[in-house]
């Protein structure tokens, strides 16, 4: 076996090499090669070995890394914890964890709460560098304490006028900036003062914490009463209830990361559920009615859900352009329901479950043959459910609508679906 020498990665914040412990110290100074960003390399002007900048691409540094560890000591400097949503694993995936010695300095984000007097281990993290702020509000609804890296896209203010557009308002928060450095700023703040904040350096770490002390995180699985939802009245029937929403969505296997189609998606009863139950994923809101798709919009601002995009149009035409798939639901077809279960099935991620919800005979036949031509054995459901209302002094029970709930998986294995 080849034992080169061990790659060093150095954390390194803002105070530059005073911040250094002595073994990261002598790691530098052993360095016949170092690697890093053009603020880091600045740290260490006396340096006379070779230099590399990270820019433009990280994997031609790592191939150059590999091939100079052969023969060379090679120091990476990284910000903070290296293996915080750091260079860290990158390089460790690309030279063996066997040949990469780790030390840390303080991340940011300890820093940051450091600096507010706060503590950590309670907390949640979320990164917003560079990538999108989709879903941010959702996955605030869980925590009562987060730490958000930002980036100039998705700046602070920005955040906080996402928050504010979301109804989610009882949080203070503190802007952190270069933290660790001569300049470094800590502001407290309320959401209201955040989005009007705009003098924000580069370098932040952004740090939310409710203010309700009786707050508690919502239950893990939404069962909202349809009277939860705004809806077009009289037409009552066109909300998902709640009882069909619940077997729905457990066939459909939402995982926190899924992408859904809500095809036909109405109130967007469906939508917002799924939202909740996916933070980190995409819910796209499929609706052909202008009536619908407002009152869909109404919604998904009165739950404050971020994740869902509406999409006005009809199906199966105006799923051309969304995303593959982790899963479909469709809950209206407007006399499509062969087209839009074709382009389900072949633009679903392999694995992935499609899920049709019938009323009406038509459909549920419809649907059924559909399935049956394509040698497909669907799992079907009839859910029948009644619920008890006041007469009188007494209770009766009132039924509402069965429905036929037919779900198909997507074979993971490349071949026919069944």
């Amino acid at each position: 076996m080849n034992h080169r020498r061990a790659v060093t990665i150095v954390g390194i914040g803002d105070d530059g090499c005073k911040g250094l412990t002595a073994r990261g110290i002598d790691a530098v100074a052993r360095a016949e090669v170092l690697v890093g960003g053009e603020r880091q390399l600045e740290f260490v002007p006396e340096f006379r070995g070779e230099r590399i900048i990270l820019k433009n691409g990280i994997a031609p540094v790592l191939d150059r890394v590999a091939v100079l560890a052969e023969e060379h000591h090679v120091c990476i400097l990284a910000s903070g914890d290296p293996l915080f949503f750091g260079i860290g694993s990158l390089v460790i995936r690309r030279i063996g964890a066997e040949h990469v010695q780790v030390i840390p300095q303080p991340s940011s984000v300890q820093w940051a709460f450091a600096r507010a007097g706060l503590k950590w281990d309670d907390a949640a993290f979320v990164s917003l560098h560079g990538r999108p702020c989709d879903g941010f509000v959702t996955r605030l609804k869980r925590h009562s304490k987060v730490a958000v890296l930002t980036d100039e896209e998705n700046s602070p203010r920005r955040l906080g006028a996402r928050m504010i557009e979301h109804g989610e308002n009882a949080w203070r928060a503190w802007v952190c900036e270069n933290l660790g450095g001569p300049d470094e700023r800590v502001r407290g703040c309320s959401v209201a003062e955040l989005s009007s904040l705009a003098d924000v350096g580069f370098l932040n770490v952004l740090i939310l914490e409710r203010t309700d002390p009786s707050w508690r995180e919502p239950p893990a699985i939404p069962f909202l009463h349809e009277d939860a939802f705004a809806k077009r009245m009289p037409k009552k029937g066109l909300i998902t209830k709640r009882e069909v929403r619940l077997v729905s969505l457990a066939a459909l296997r939402l995982r926190p990361d899924s992408i859904l189609w809500d095809v036909g998606a109405g109130s967007g009863s469906v939508s917002i559920e799924a939202a909740l139950l996916s933070p980190r994923g995409r819910i796209y809101a499929v609706e052909v009615d202008p009536e619908g798709v407002e009152i869909c919009r109404e919604n998904l601002r009165a739950h404050g859900v971020d994740n869902v995009q509406v999409v006005f149009g009809r199906a199966p035409e105006a799923l051309a352009d969304l995303e593959a798939p982790d899963a479909v639901f469709v809950g209206g077809s407007k006399g499509s329901m062969e087209e839009i279960i074709d382009v389900a099935l072949e633009r679903l991620k392999p694995g992935g479950q499609l899920v049709v919800n019938a009323i009406t005979l038509e459909n549920a036949g419809e649907a059924y043959q559909v399935f049956r031509r394509r040698g497909i054995v669907p799992e079907v459901t009839l859910l029948q459910v009644s619920r008890a209302e006041p007469l009188a002094h007494y209770l009766r029970y009132e039924a509402l609508n069965p429905i036929q709930i037919f779900a198909v998986e997507k074979p993971a294995a490349v071949g026919g679906v069944g």
